[in-house]
C-alpha cells in the first residue's frame, strides 16, 4: 500500500489526497501534525534521500511526498491516477 506523508494544512497534500480518492487508490496518510512518529518517519526519508537535495536546497518540506510498497519515493503522485 501507498503512503503518503504530509499534513491535513498544506494545500498540495490535500490536494493529492483528494485525487488519490477520487481514483480510489487504497493509501495510508501519515500527517506530521497528529503523531512525531510520522514526522520522524518522513525525516529519515527525507534526510536520506537525494530526491530532496533540490527542496533542501530552495528551503521547502518536500510533501505531500509518496512513499511506493518496494520502498521508493516520489513527488509524482499523478502516476498513481
Amino acid at each position: 500500500m501507498l503512503k503518503v506523508y504530509g499534513m491535513k494544512i498544506c494545500p498540495d497534500t490535500v490536494k493529492c489526497c483528494e485525487a488519490l480518492n477520487r481514483a480510489g487508490v487504497e493509501y495510508e496518510f501519515l500527517d506530521f501534525a497528529e503523531k512525531t512518529a510520522n514526522l520522524k518517519a518522513f525525516l529519515k526519508l527525507r534526510d536520506s534521500s537525494p530526491l530532496f537535495d533540490s527542496v533542501r536546497q530552495e528551503g521547502g518540506i518536500g510533501i505531500p511526498c509518496i512513499q511506493r510498497e518496494d520502498g521508493s519515493i516520489t513527488f509524482g503522485w499523478e502516476e498513481f491516477m
